[in-house]
């Protein structure tokens, strides 16, 4: 198992120190618009090889919708998204992963969900019943392999969705609020599946509402209002001394409402 999880790191320490400066994602004026309302507007950012980014703000503010322009699964109405200070191809997109907060299964067995996300990328061989097997001792479903994945709970369906992802060896992982329905124990099964990818070199990019979690998760926060940034900085920072009004107002439990952005949309 280990071999596996150590061929998967996405850049060795030497690489990483190299390409410190280099952003392993960026977004330069990014828009997203349907009809006349703009759903995100204008937003340039940076995802820095090897850390866990988080990304947070009210509901309506465009978290999920900016995770799915960055992943390539919408085209954006304006900008552009950098893969490696060069263009987002489809290498970029198979160097990425992606789990939602309601997992994606297959009406198949758990084995076969792990094997047909490796057959798409290609995985063949020994290499494949390696990546098979390491991925159901992560998600500690060895003994439920050829069970039918719609009958497993909701927290053993997003460990497989997790141990999945993680299996096709991505440079960045993106989340889109995987624990949100989940109870504490499967929560905690979630996170640490996380870190355990991270320190293997994975790349996190998380969005979630738990304050906890981010502090918890997070080296950098990205603070969304009204389809914009408002906000960005170090998580102890953003979530400690927020210099927004937005973020604070969100912080604190109170609304905030910007009226030029009400004006626009």
């Amino acid at each position: 198992m280990r071999e596996v999880a150590i061929d998967r790191s996405a850049v060795t320490a030497a690489a990483r120190a190299e390409t410190a400066d280099v952003p392993l994602l960026a977004a330069e004026g990014l828009s997203f618009h349907a009809g006349e309302k703009r759903l995100i507007e204008d937003v340039s950012l940076m995802i820095r090889p090897g850390r866990r980014t988080v990304i947070m703000g009210a509901n309506g503010a465009g978290k999920s919708l900016l995770l799915r322009l960055l992943h390539g699964l919408i085209r954006p109405s304006e900008g552009t998204i950098v893969w490696r200070g060069g263009p987002f191809d489809r290498d970029a997109r198979r160097a990425q992963a992606m789990v939602f907060q309601r997992p994606v299964m297959l009406r198949r067995s758990v084995l076969a969900n792990l094997r047909f996300a490796l057959k798409v990328r290609g995985v063949r061989g020994a290499d494949r019943l390696a990546r098979e097997r390491e991925a159901l001792e992560r998600a500690r479903l060895g003994d439920l392999a050829h069970s039918p994945s719609r009958v497993l709970s909701g927290g053993e369906q997003q460990r497989l969705a997790v141990a999945r992802a993680l299996a096709c060896a991505p440079d960045v992982l993106f989340l889109d609020e995987p624990t949100s329905s989940l109870d504490p124990a499967s929560t905690y099964a979630i996170e640490k599946l996380i870190m355990e990818a991270h320190s293997e070199g994975v790349t996190i990019v998380l969005v979630t509402h738990d304050v906890g979690q981010a502090r918890r998760l997070g080296d950098d926060i990205i603070f969304m209002h009204g389809g914009h940034v408002a906000e960005t900085g170090t998580a102890a920072r953003v979530l400690d001394a927020p210099r927004s009004e937005a973020a604070r107002a969100w912080l604190e439990g109170r609304l905030f409402l910007d009226p030029s952005r009400q004006k626009k949309v």
